[in-house]
């Protein structure tokens, strides 16, 4: 006589589940509930779900306090890299430079197909060129703009997060995954703040395979 398997979704090996994981670095990355239903294509009220269940799960009173929190998820190839705190911080090239604008369609045609610059992907409102090796990063948005933003590459966002903060760097939020590639590649960044209370980042591509970064260069 078979044996019934049991109800529901089978346990996940982690401290959260990965639509739980993909919501919670949403919430890192500053965006409210809102966007993050129309980004996962899901309710408000199944974002508010997840962001509680969340904040159970991992301890902590609010989402001011998990954009703060820091661990990578038991699948993520940084997870899979390991971390060397004693190596010296460098902070590399200027990785990605970022700016708003009101029409992403229109900007993607003009800085595409007029300046030249190669399209790498568009997600969402987000598109992204490659500008003789630094990245531009487009996002729509209407009103006021806010200054372009410097994300500078390393090898290790771990460590260099640790290293920043013990140099009394103020961070917004701790690494957070933004981007999954296709051949699963990962984008992790964290966002600080410059004396005058401008935004700042380090940004790292974590390999899927190997869990090794390409150099900071």
């Amino acid at each position: 006589m078979p044996v019934a398997r049991p109800r529901g979704r089978p346990p996940y090996d982690d401290v959260l589940t990965p639509a739980e994981w993909r919501i919670a670095h949403a919430v890192k990355h500053g965006m409210t509930n809102r966007a993050i239903a129309e980004r996962r294509g899901i309710s408000i009220d199944a974002v508010k779900f997840h962001v509680t269940n969340i904040i159970t799960k991992l301890g902590v009173k609010n989402r001011k306090e998990l954009r703060q929190w820091f661990r990578a998820p038991r699948a993520s190839a940084l997870n899979r890299r390991g971390v060397e705190m004693n190596m010296p911080l460098t902070l590399g090239r200027v990785g990605q430079i970022s700016r708003t604008v009101k029409d992403i369609n229109q900007a993607r045609e003009w800085y595409g197909n007029v300046l030249g610059f190669s399209h790498l992907y568009t997600f969402g409102d987000l598109a992204f060129f490659d500008c003789g090796g630094t990245r531009l990063m487009l996002t729509q948005q209407h009103g006021a703009s806010p200054e372009s933003v410097l994300y500078w590459r390393v090898d290790d966002i771990v460590a260099a997060h640790e290293q920043l903060k013990k140099r009394g760097v103020e961070f917004v939020n701790a690494p957070h995954m933004i981007h999954k590639h296709t051949d699963g590649t990962e984008e992790w960044m964290a966002f600080f703040k410059d004396p005058e209370g401008r935004l700042l980042a380090i940004m790292s591509q974590v390999n899927a395979i190997s869990g090794a970064g390409p150099a900071s260069g």
